[in-house]
């Protein structure tokens, strides 16, 4: 069994393949790519981290692939993820109506084939070391300046998982992307997680697609 992490899939989304470069003609191939690569990686035994932006769209579509992967998935859910704290839909209204909208929203991803929501995970232990997972990293963005700053991880020394910068960087100090623009669109087993660190902080510029 093994642990893995990855974020940014954008499931259905098209303008995501030229804002990325995707090597993809259109939307129906990079799902099918994104669905062939994960499966090649993980097995229904492992465990996924999937840390946020996983689709967008109409989510009755860009949301049906899920079933098809692999392993037990857990979402800490991104920006662009309707179940996100931070959504706007979420927050509006009475608390009743809030609540109704939210359970409705996280029911729609546990149905589509995510074992579990965690908003705002504890830290975990990686080789050794203090790891925050997150869809943000500490500093750094891919639109400019930092965004959603009240949703981020405080940096308090440790490292942190996270996806966000799509094919910004790979590794950028004790910053750890595991979007899949940034892996060749594969999950990212702990064990290079754990290599990484061990290596220490530096900056690796992304991996091309395969």
């Amino acid at each position: 069994m093994t642990t893995y992490y990855t974020s940014d899939q954008h499931f259905g989304h098209l303008n995501i393949i030229r804002f990325c470069d995707r090597p993809f003609p259109g939307v129906p191939a990079m799902n099918a790519r994104l669905v062939q690569l994960w499966n090649d990686t993980v097995t229904d035994d492992d465990t996924v981290w999937v840390l946020g932006d996983v689709a967008l769209g109409a989510l009755g579509e860009s949301l049906a692939g899920i079933g098809r992967l692999a392993g037990r998935k857990i979402l800490v859910p991104g920006n662009h993820d309707r179940c996100w704290e931070g959504d706007r839909a979420l927050r509006k209204g009475d608390p009743e109506a809030r609540e109704r909208r939210r359970t409705a929203a996280r029911q729609r991803y546990l149905a589509a084939g995510f074992a579990e929501i965690n908003d705002r995970p504890g830290p975990v232990s990686v080789g050794g070391q203090r790891a925050a997972l997150s869809h943000f990293p500490f500093e750094g963005d891919s639109h400019g300046a930092d965004r959603f700053v009240e949703y981020r991880p405080v940096d308090d020394g440790g490292w942190v998982v996270h996806g966000h910068v799509h094919d910004t960087w790979r590794q950028r100090g004790r910053q750890i992307n595991v979007g899949v623009d940034a892996w060749g669109g594969r999950p990212v087993a702990a064990e290079t997680i754990e290599r990484l660190i061990a290596d220490g902080p530096r900056d690796l510029a992304p991996l091309g697609w395969v």
